[in-house]
């Protein structure tokens, strides 16, 4: 059983109080999780203060307490360790506690507004189809090579995080693939992992409801480079001029990758259709499932994570010629009645935009695009006016709906989105707070040829609404409907 000495390894102390030589049985910053020898690290929240669960800790049996104010009262049978920050503590503890796996296996994150789920899904899938035993962490799903473990967050907190990465160590993982959001590394929820290199897609506007400003959401995606090793790769974008700003303090190997600058990995689409893309990669040309520009930059980050882990180039482009995409991005339904529908995760203004540009490409301007598009409840208000605007630019049609409304007004949600429809859009926008029925009044006006976007949910199974996730799956319903409409 561990020693909470070592499990303190790296961890910044500013004071302490009792037997530092004690066994610590499990580690929790949940008071409800605390149990007989449990060392409880209290965590200030957006939500709660874990100090003031410490009474109740101690009263459930937890032996530790980490915090970052000392209590007033304190118990002589109880340890006391005070430090700076305790999410950095919680996270640097996890990985001593479940035995540093990332340093057992090569971890690579990938952080960005757009591509992360892809990007992350490409790399799992293609290291699989080569041979490894791969683990993926992902907004998605968490895989451990065949097992299918739910994912809750994009990146999980630091328990979970090295729980999962432990378990992969022993199933004989070489590599995990790790999808890392700016709330994650601003939490310090992957404090204490070794990553072996890092890759930055893309940055837009998106979580300032969380970081406030675009430039604390710029400066939380840089801390991941800023504190590579020197042993690791930084890979980088630098068609978005951030990229390099992601490279400046980094201590890591500097890689480029970009499709309209000079970079170290190159690419140029030679054709893009809705059934795949041509492009040539570093003087290869290649044909690939995936469709749109935006994919394009997600293939090309993946191909040269492949070649800065030492893999052969041709046997990467084979295979990678191979795959699909990942689930919700970009997703199309077959409709009888020849509609073209697609599932997207789009919840971004810049994600949004993408994914119609494309359609945009494959028009023949004879058949319409219906786009469905709503916004999340208790999120980044500002983008609303702004994804309400760039529907009614690219589209001929536009259902603002319900997205998961959480704990606010579905109605006042839209209203705010309806800011951003001019006088001339608005009579090709309507509104219908159930999604439901927004996707089945798309496919009612939709006629042989057209186009139809569900946008925002993507892979997700559920709709949350006031605290609940009720079943709900737009890719399902859109399926159902159009085979409804189809009869």
């Amino acid at each position: 059983m561990p020693i909470l000495k070592d499990i303190l390894y790296k961890v910044s102390l500013a004071s302490t109080s009792g037997d530092m030589s004690r066994e610590v049985n499990d580690i929790a910053f949940d008071s409800r999780k605390v149990k007989e020898g449990t060392l409880f690290v209290a965590v200030r929240g957006t939500q709660s203060d874990g100090h003031d669960y410490i009474g109740s800790s101690i009263a459930k049996g937890a032996k530790v307490i980490v915090c970052e104010t000392m209590p007033e009262a304190i118990g002589s049978d109880v340890t006391y360790v005070a430090v700076k920050d305790s999410g950095r503590a919680l996270g640097l503890m996890a990985s001593n506690f479940y035995g540093e796996p990332s340093t057992k296996l090569k971890l690579v994150g990938v952080t960005g507004t757009n591509g992360k789920t892809t990007v992350a899904t490409l790399l799992f899938n293609l290291f699989s189809k080569m041979g490894y035993h791969v683990g993926l962490l992902s907004t998605v799903n968490n895989r451990i090579g065949e097992e299918v473990i739910p994912a809750s967050h994009t990146t999980p907190d630091p328990l979970s995080l090295n729980e999962l990465l432990a378990k992969m160590v022993d199933e004989g993982c070489e590599y995990a693939f790790m999808e890392v959001s700016s709330h994650a590394i601003h939490q310090e929820r992957i404090a204490g992992q070794l990553f072996a290199g890092a890759i930055f897609t893309n940055i837009t506007h998106d979580h300032l409801d969380y970081h406030k400003t675009f430039n604390a959401y710029i400066a939380a995606k840089k801390k991941l480079f800023d504190d590579l090793p020197a042993s690791a790769f930084a890979l980088v974008n630098v068609d978005d001029k951030r990229g390099r700003i992601m490279l400046q303090n980094t201590k890591a190997s500097k890689n480029t990758f970009a499709l309209k600058s000079v970079a170290e990995f190159k690419g140029k689409i030679i054709a893009n259709t809705i059934q795949g893309l041509e492009m040539d990669i570093n003087n290869k040309s290649v044909w690939f499932r995936l469709i749109g520009d935006f994919n394009a930059y997600n293939l090309l980050a993946v191909y040269a994570t492949s070649i800065l882990l030492e893999q052969d180039a041709d046997d990467v482009l084979t295979q990678l010629s191979l795959l699909e995409g990942a689930p919700g991005r970009f997703e199309q339904v077959i409709s009888a009645a020849k509609i073209t529908a697609i599932v997207d995760y789009a919840h971004t203004p810049d994600a949004l935009q993408n994914v119609l540009e494309t359609i945009s490409n494959f028009r023949t301007g004879n058949e319409q695009v219906i786009t469905v598009v709503g916004c999340g409840g208790n999120r980044d208000k500002t983008k609303r006016p702004l994804m309400a605007s760039i529907a009614c630019k690219w589209s001929d049609k536009v259902i603002l709906t319900s997205d998961n409304p959480r704990d606010e007004d579905p109605l006042e949600i839209i209203k705010e989105m309806q800011e951003g429809v001019s006088p001339v859009d608005y009579k090709k926008t309507i509104v219908m707070t159930d999604r439901e029925e927004a996707i089945k009044t798309s496919c009612m006006m939709a006629g042989e040829n057209d186009i139809i976007l569900v946008a925002g949910k993507g892979h997700e199974t559920y709709q949350e609404i006031k605290g609940v996730k009720h079943p709900f799956d737009d890719k399902e319903v859109l399926g159902r409907m159009l085979n409804l409409f189809a009869n």
